[in-house]
């Protein structure tokens, strides 16, 4: 990404090292945030946009775990131990989690003076679970970061994550004395948490944070103040959706007519028959989910400017992977909700242990099948094949593929004292990869000379 740092205006032996933000969400596709084509209203996101840089052709590894690997490493993800998810399978390139030859962007930005930070979605090590916690020898706190909250799994309920993690203790959204919102959504925890990094940071010296999202990764689970301002957006179907989200590309020039095509549409069993409303709600509360977490991009760039320190922050958005496919929740007929709750509540000190829980903590089962209306906590659903085709406008495939569909992503580059010709697109192919490599650049640091040689480029 020798590009990207061409683009900067300062030399990277700047008297003053930026702080380096970068933010990931989770299985969103090409065309979904608004300054990419999308009807979803970003307008955080649109406002890095238009004040930084958009790359059209930056590429992730198409899955959760390598992406955040090489994100981390700067190395591609077999060479970093993560080639696949987090089971070893024990060969060298899939691990389950990082060896000793790789170091992360915190490990290497330490001894160069930076505070390093992390809220968010871990998921590159083993130890998942409160019922199997192992070594944590991989964990943030263990790999450079200074203080980390968030989920060391990959999914989870928005109102009751499972594996949520304060530095290096299992927690309890509802019995954590260190944060106490009027409702618990995981969207904002992630959120207030890097704002309030960023308030209690000691701005004599420079930061790198890590901001992972879990948005818009299934289930999906809503405000709803957040879902009312999406409701009926949906109502002309996949294809009507898709078509304008194109249009607007095109116009935009984030695409030609000469390079893309528009991936063909199938129809799908939803849009016509009597589970439609059920499949036009699902992509209703996925709109809702984005937006809160632009909303939380929001509250940190506030919080940078509120400390005078948003002008010298190097602000990086990107995706893991592209709109998911998968059919979690979706296979059969869902049943109605309880009028009462059919369950004891759980403690609020009880650990979460599922990826999918059983119950709500008042007490009502959690529910999955078509027909039931995605949102609340005791749903659990995946938005499906045909919502992930919109999201991936106009490639082919969804994550796990390899296809632009599935690797395909935004790259937001925003940085108010060192970007040179704002407001640009750039259509040079470059790698997340790159990351590392740019983030030592910028930062005057030293990649460590006994791990193995870095991969990417700045």
């Amino acid at each position: 990404m020798c590009l990207l740092v061409s683009c900067l205006a300062r030399s990277v032996r700047a008297e003053s090292q930026p702080n380096i933000l970068v933010i990931l969400s989770d299985d969103m596709g090409y065309s979904d945030i608004g300054c990419y084509g999308g009807e979803i209203e970003t307008p955080t996101l649109n406002r890095l946009a238009r004040d930084g840089i958009r790359f059209t052709q930056f590429y992730n590894t198409g899955r959760c775990c390598p992406t955040r690997a090489s994100l981390l490493s700067g190395l591609y993800p077999h060479q970093a131990g993560i080639g696949h998810m987090m089971d070893d399978k024990g060969f060298p390139g899939y691990r389950g989690e990082f060896g000793n030859n790789c170091c992360t962007i915190a490990e290497a930005l330490q001894p160069a003076g930076y505070q390093n930070y992390m809220a968010g979605k871990w998921h590159i090590t083993h130890g998942l679970s409160p019922k199997k916690v192992g070594d944590k020898k991989n964990w943030p706190i263990q790999r450079g970061f200074d203080r980390f909250y968030g989920t060391i799994h990959g999914a989870g309920s928005f109102f009751d994550p499972n594996t949520l993690v304060r530095d290096n203790t299992f927690i309890s959204p509802y019995a954590d004395p260190s944060y106490k919102p009027d409702s618990y959504y995981y969207t904002d925890a992630i959120a207030d948490h890097a704002v309030r990094f960023i308030h209690e940071h000691d701005t004599k010296k420079p930061f790198f944070m890590y901001v992972a999202f879990t948005a818009a990764h299934w289930p999906m689970h809503a405000k709803e103040k957040d879902l009312e301002k999406y409701k009926g957006y949906y109502k002309e179907g996949y294809s009507t959706v898709r078509a304008t989200r194109y249009q607007k590309m095109l116009q935009h020039g984030l695409v030609t007519k000469d390079s893309t095509t528009l991936w063909p549409l199938e129809e799908q069993w939803g849009e016509h028959g009597e589970y439609w409303p059920w499949d036009e709600r699902n992509m209703e509360v996925y709109a809702a989910m984005v937006d809160s977490m632009d909303q939380g991009i929001g509250k940190i760039v506030q919080a940078l400017e509120a400390t005078n320190q948003f002008n010298n922050t190097l602000v990086c958005y990107m995706q893991d992977n592209g709109g998911c496919a998968e059919g979690m929740g979706r296979r059969n007929i869902g049943k109605p909700r309880a009028s009462t709750p059919p369950l004891p509540p759980m403690k609020a000190d009880t650990l979460q242990v599922d990826m999918i829980p059983k119950q709500t903590r008042d007490g009502y089962p959690v529910r999955q099948g078509k027909g039931v209306l995605a949102g609340p906590a005791d749903t659990y659903i995946g938005y499906g094949q045909a919502w992930a085709t919109v999201s991936n406008t106009p490639f082919r495939k969804y994550k796990h593929w390899v296809h632009e569909g599935g690797i395909a992503t935004p790259l937001i580059v925003h940085w108010p004292g060192g970007i040179v010709d704002p407001g640009r697109m750039e259509e040079t192919p470059s790698h997340l990869i790159d990351i590392m490599a740019t983030a030592i650049d910028v930062a005057d640091a030293d990649y460590p000379k006994n791990k193995t040689p870095l991969e990417g480029m700045s």
